[in-house]
């Protein structure tokens, strides 16, 4: 690990069928893995229903919480149940677009369909980055090589030890 120490993750997981025990989250584990060979300390992951009051509740609870990067994963795309963009912009103190952008980027061109047309947003919210990923094991690999090596930068930034 070249960098164990940057920072404390939660994984939020949006997804009925998961919150219901009906299915095994299988996106969960690897998003946690993914963090931690990044240098992540894991908090754990959290399932809820695709519901924009359970994922704002996740949202706010891990930022009181005091974790410098939650990521979500699922309901981002256009079905009426994708509801995780509206609940995170109802979070966010500021967006960061670019990111987002790179992130659909990336995945259509690896061929993850859902994190092309994934309405996922990322930003800070107090001094914790927020992160919406697209729900399929391919988006969630793709987003987090896309992201990793813009996470250092922004939580150095968020925490003071980086000049803006």
């Amino acid at each position: 690990m070249a960098n164990p120490e940057l920072g404390r993750a939660l994984v939020v997981i949006v997804d009925d069928r998961v919150n219901h025990g009906e299915v095994e989250d299988r996106t969960g584990p690897l998003v946690a893995e993914l963090l931690q060979e990044a240098g992540f300390v894991v908090d754990g992951a959290i399932t809820v229903p695709g519901e924009a009051v359970a994922i704002r509740n996740a949202l706010n609870t891990a930022v009181i919480g005091g974790v410098d990067l939650v990521i979500t994963v699922g309901g981002t795309g256009v079905s009426p149940r994708d509801v995780t963009a509206d609940a995170t912009a109802g979070v966010l103190d500021r967006p960061i677009p670019g990111i987002a952008e790179a992130l659909r980027a990336s995945g259509l061109a690896a061929g993850a369909v859902d994190a092309g047309l994934s309405r996922g947003l990322v930003g800070i919210s107090g001094s914790t980055l927020v992160v919406n990923l697209a729900s399929s094991r391919s988006a969630v690999r793709d987003g987090m090589a896309t992201l990793s090596p813009l996470v250092a930068h922004v939580i150095g930034e968020l925490s003071g030890l980086e000049a803006g």
